[in-house]
């Protein structure tokens, strides 16, 4: 793929803020989507006193607070350091770690581990904030992922399984070695992802395996893909208790949910734009779906946002060209089939991976295709939004 036309990082943070539409964006970065109660409550007070009043929920399972238009940063930087979620000023927009949401221990560990290191390492400071790590096997698309294959774990670049295998404790360090390489290889271009350079996959596992004295052999074993399943309902985590994973429709969480999930000593954000309340029993997993339904979180898989995202489009986007939200809101019926995805414009933001339907403002009106074949539905935007899912 070729590179961008400009080497030029504009991915916001939470000091760096975007100039969006409707005022200042922050994004905060959350490792593995881990957080605990006490610091959703942390931003959700933030967001009332600068902002909307509500917390957005990201493709990589990070939160924004948006039309910060009052926000001092200088008291934003304060309370997010005080409340844990802005552990480093220099690396804070690239801490991109991803984790499948229920992670065990090995990969909750390794994804503190890995968020430690890198800022730690100065160089890395570096990174573009669109540079994604991986633990374990995710619907996402990271430039370096660490997934477990046996009794090791497979080195990916952007996807590709070079045959590179590392035990547990060596995963931090290949990733931080591969990043490091990745400077190296991206210097004097405008790549912000590895898939950017030419064969970089090849390129920066070669470059990785040499400095680490590490050989890369035919793969024996396919490395496990995601499953790519929304989490709702009660769910078990393997460790004799259970999870309750809920939607939050569009990823605007605000409201009696927000206070309700501020409640909780530990949670999990998901990729998917949903939410996992971990580690409880049985009984309490079952108080907290209730609670969850009543705030207006759905929690059966049977409901109509299942597999509904969208970008911001307006009046947060000023380059959208409609407000898809609210678009989704109208047209959106339950449907078991392709995840759907609405867009403003054609730059796609938070677009799924893996095939979807997309659902694309024009100044004619949506534009409906299955991706990635590209297959066009017409008519009414929602019946042809419902034929492409299913096909």
């Amino acid at each position: 793929m070729p590179a961008r036309e400009s080497a030029v990082d504009a991915c916001p943070g939470a000091l760096r803020l975007h100039a969006a539409a409707d005022g200042p964006l922050a994004r905060v970065r959350l490792p593995g989507g881990l957080l605990t109660g006490a610091q959703l409550t942390t931003l959700a007070t933030l967001a009332a006193q600068f902002g909307d009043g509500r917390l957005e929920l990201t493709s990589r399972a990070n939160l924004q607070l948006r039309a910060l238009t009052d926000a001092d940063p200088t008291v934003l930087a304060a309370a997010l350091t005080a409340a844990g979620l802005l552990p480093s000023e220099t690396h804070e927009t690239v801490r991109n770690i991803v984790a499948p949401p229920l992670a065990g221990a090995t990969l909750r560990a390794l994804v503190a581990e890995l968020d430690r290191a890198l800022c730690a390492d100065p160089a890395l400071a570096a990174l573009p904030g669109r540079f994604l790590f991986a633990l374990g096997a995710v619907p996402l698309s990271a430039d370096l992922a660490a997934v477990p294959v046996d009794e090791t774990f497979a080195i990916l670049f952007a996807g590709h399984d070079p045959g590179l295998r590392v035990p547990a404790t060596d995963v931090v360090r290949t990733l931080l070695t591969a990043a490091n390489a990745f400077l190296t290889e991206r210097a004097e271009t405008t790549a912000w992802r590895l898939h950017e350079l030419p064969d970089g996959p090849s390129r920066i596992a070669t470059r990785t395996a040499a400095a680490l004295g590490l050989p890369t052999l035919p793969p024996s074993t396919a490395v496990p893909l995601s499953a790519d399943a929304t989490l709702l309902g009660i769910v078990p985590q393997g460790d004799g208790l259970v999870a309750v994973g809920a939607l939050v429709p569009l990823g605007r969480l605000g409201g009696e949910a927000l206070r309700l999930l501020g409640t909780a000593r530990r949670l999990v954000v998901t990729p998917w734009r949903g939410v996992l309340v971990p580690d409880l029993t049985v009984e309490a997993a079952r108080r907290w779906a209730r609670a969850l339904a009543e705030a207006g979180l759905p929690v059966e898989p049977a409901t109509r946002w299942a597999g509904v995202t969208a970008c911001a489009g307006r009046p947060g986007c000023a380059k959208s060209l409609a407000d898809v939200r609210a678009d989704a809101d109208r047209s959106s019926v339950y449907s078991d089939g392709l995840p759907v995805h609405w867009i403003g414009c054609a730059r796609g933001c938070g677009s799924p991976a893996g095939a979807h339907v997309r659902v694309e403002a024009t100044p004619d009106g949506y534009a409906v295709t299955r991706q990635p074949d590209g297959e066009t539905f017409t008519g009414d935007t929602a019946h042809a939004v419902a034929a492409a899912r299913r096909n």
